[in-house]
């Protein structure tokens, strides 16, 4: 049976717990300030991973957001993975030394591949890749820049890389609450032996349900969609955490 795993996603800027909507940094709702207490309540909830993003980090190719990390760390004990200003071998190490279970690279996919093909090897298991979708299209720098290059074709290229999962975000829909866009992606994990997680536009249980169906036939390279991200849905209430994690865990 089919299991996805849903990843509570903590977006950071100013040191606070954000969501953003179409990925624009004037679009901010703060639903924390304090990220830290956040990741206990997704962790009293059930939740078995958390999603961190340093927003600020993103834009300014640096971490900028390294306490908020560091206290969310030290207050749970889930893995999290960290996406965000990461851009060179030094600070891969630096986090994963300081107790991240997986670091995403987003930028330095498409900018510099060796960097993710070198980090792989380095650390088996603990590389994602983060693409970034706008109109098919990857985006990239805090998605304020759109690359002539598809999802697709960025993915393939990491194939034979050792990348542990590939998390696929539909600007278009990202907190926008209008759903997920299932069939993108189904069809680029269906294109993939590395396991695909799904972000983006998660509105309610169904966008859950609707994933859990399309997963199964996505497998068949052995990668296929194997979680979900969600945000502002969480925060506001649109969908329970502890409901969603039942019906995840129950397809199991």
């Amino acid at each position: 049976m089919t299991k996805l795993t849903l990843y509570p996603a903590i977006d950071l800027k100013g040191g606070q717990c954000v969501r953003l909507k179409q990925g624009d940094m004037e679009q901010a709702t703060v639903f924390n300030s304090d990220p830290a207490d956040q990741a206990r309540q997704f962790a009293e909830a059930g939740a078995a991973w958390l999603h961190l993003v340093d927003l600020d980090g993103a834009f300014a190719g640096q971490p900028v957001n390294a306490a908020a990390v560091e206290a969310i760390l030290a207050s749970v004990k889930l893995p999290c993975q960290l996406g965000g200003g990461i851009r060179d071998m030094a600070r891969i190490a630096m986090w994963l030394e300081k107790g991240v279970a997986r670091i995403i690279l987003g930028t330095v996919a498409l900018k510099n591949p060796d960097l993710v093909r070198a980090a792989c090897k380095t650390f088996p298991g603990k590389i994602a890749v983060g693409i970034d979708a706008k109109g098919g299209r990857v985006a990239v720098e805090g998605w304020a820049e759109t690359a002539d290059i598809t999802a697709l074709d960025l993915a393939l290229k990491f194939e034979d890389a050792g990348v542990a999962a590939l998390i696929y975000t539909d600007i278009d829909r990202d907190g926008l609450l209008q759903g997920v866009n299932v069939a993108a992606t189904a069809e680029l994990a269906s294109a993939l032996s590395i396991p695909v997680i799904a972000s983006g536009g998660v509105s309610n249980l169904q966008d859950l349900k609707a994933l859990l169906q399309a997963a199964p036939a996505t497998r068949g390279k052995g990668g296929g969609i194997s979680g979900v991200i969600s945000g502002r849905a969480l925060y506001d209430g649109r969908l329970d955490l502890r409901e969603a994690l039942t019906l995840l865990g129950r397809a199991a």
